[in-house]
C-alpha cells in the first residue's frame, strides 16, 4: 500500500467546490474492522449535507463522506471472522467512502450479491439499510398494506418501491415530473403523483377508497408532516428519515389521537455496529435473494469519477437523477 491515499476532502464548507481530491494517510484497521479497497461509493444527500457543515460526522469517524462502498477486503482486524482479504464486499460505513481505502465494522459488510458489478453493488447498502430498518422494522409494513413513499426516484425511493412490491405490498409514490412518475410506475408502483400536479393527500384517499396509506416513508418534513396524517390509514405508521423541507411544523396532533398513528424515525449514521450487524443479517436474509432473483435491481442514474466528485453531487442538487449516483474509485 502506498503511503497515501486519494480522497475526497471537504476543506471548507461549501457549494460543490468544497469536494477536492488530495491525499490521505491509509486508514488503520481496528480489531474489528475490514479495511476495503474501494472501487465504487454511492453519493447520498447525507454527503451534500456533510459537505455543506449541516451534517458533521460522528465522533471518532472520519470527515472523508462517503456513507457506501465496494470493494476487496485488503485487511482484516486480528478478532474479524465473517470476512477475509480477497472477497468482494459491500457495505455501510459511517464515513470514508469517497477514498481509495475505506474501514468499516465486520458487522455492517455483506458479500456482493451474484451478477453484479462493483458500481451496482455499492448502490445497494444505504437504500437497502435504510429501507429495511424504516419500513419493515419500524413502519412493520406487511403484505397487502399500502406504502407511500416520498421521493420515488431517489435511490431510497426505487428500493423502496421493489422491495415493497416483492412482499406484497401496494405502493404509492410521489415525485416530482411526469418523467420520473414514468419511472416509478416502471419499477412496480401502483400509483405515482406528479405533487407539482396534484394533492397527494387527495389522490391517496381516492386510490385507497378513503382509507389511506398504512405506512408512510417521508424524507421531506415541512408541511408533509400534517399532510402525512391525513393521509395515513387508521393504524397507520409515519416513518421520517429526514426533513428536506424543515423539521419544525405546528399542526394539531389530534388526528394522531383518533387515528391511533404511530409516528417515528431513524437515522443510520450514529447507529451501534450491534445494530447494524442485525440490519445487516436481515438484508441477507430477505433481502439479498430478491436482488439475486432479479426482483430487485440497483438504479443507476450516472457515475462519476473520484476527480469529479463535485460534479456528482451538482448532479444531486440538480434533483434531476432517477436512481442512485455513483463514484467510480
Amino acid at each position: 500500500m502506498p503511503e497515501l491515499m486519494r480522497a475526497a476532502e471537504i476543506r471548507i464548507p461549501g457549494g460543490p467546490e468544497a469536494l477536492v481530491v488530495g491525499g490521505r494517510p491509509q486508514p488503520m484497521v481496528g480489531p474489528h474492522e475490514a479495511l476495503i479497497a474501494v472501487e465504487a461509493a454511492g453519493v447520498n444527500r447525507a454527503d451534500v449535507l456533510q459537505r455543506e457543515g449541516r451534517y458533521p460526522p460522528p465522533p471518532g469517524v472520519t470527515d472523508i463522506p462517503g456513507l457506501e462502498v465496494a470493494g476487496r477486503v485488503f485487511e482484516v482486524g486480528p478478532q474479524v471472522t465473517r470476512v477475509r482479504p480477497g472477497d468482494r464486499v459491500c457495505a455501510l460505513v459511517s464515513g470514508g467512502g469517497y477514498a481509495d481505502y475505506a474501514t468499516v465494522h465486520e458487522g455492517a459488510v455483506l458479500p456482493i450479491p451474484r451478477g453484479l458489478d462493483m458500481i451496482h453493488a455499492a448502490a445497494l447498502p444505504e437504500a437497502c439499510f435504510t429501507v429495511w430498518t424504516n419500513v419493515f422494522e419500524r413502519g412493520q409494513l406487511a403484505e397487502g398494506e399500502t406504502l407511500l413513499v416520498h421521493g420515488g426516484t431517489s435511490g431510497i425511493g426505487v428500493t423502496a418501491i421493489q422491495i415493497a412490491k416483492a412482499f406484497g405490498a401496494r405502493v404509492i409514490v410521489t415525485a416530482g415530473t411526469a418523467a420520473k412518475c414514468d419511472a416509478c410506475r416502471e419499477l412496480g408502483a401502483d400509483l405515482a403523483i406528479n405533487y407539482n400536479e396534484k394533492d397527494f393527500v387527495e389522490e391517496v384517499k381516492a386510490f385507497t377508497a378513503g382509507r389511506g396509506a398504512d405506512v408512510i416513508l417521508d424524507m421531506v418534513g415541512g408541511d408533509y408532516l400534517p399532510r402525512n396524517v391525513r393521509a395515513a390509514a387508521r393504524d397507520g405508521r409515519i416513518v421520517n428519515i429526514a426533513y428536506q423541507n424543515g423539521s419544525r411544523m405546528e399542526f394539531d396532533f389530534l388526528p394522531v389521537m383518533l387515528k391511533r398513528l404511530t409516528v417515528t424515525g431513524s437515522t443510520l449514521r450514529i447507529r451501534s455496529d450491534e445494530d447494524k450487524a442485525g440490519i445487516a443479517e436481515a438484508l441477507r436474509e430477505y433481502v439479498w435473494p430478491l436482488v439475486e432473483s432479479g426482483h430487485l435491481r440497483p438504479v443507476v442514474d450516472s457515475v462519476f469519477p473520484l476527480e469529479r466528485a463535485a460534479d456528482a453531487h451538482r448532479r444531486m442538487e440538480s434533483s434531476q437523477h432517477v436512481g442512485k449516483i455513483m463514484l467510480e474509485i
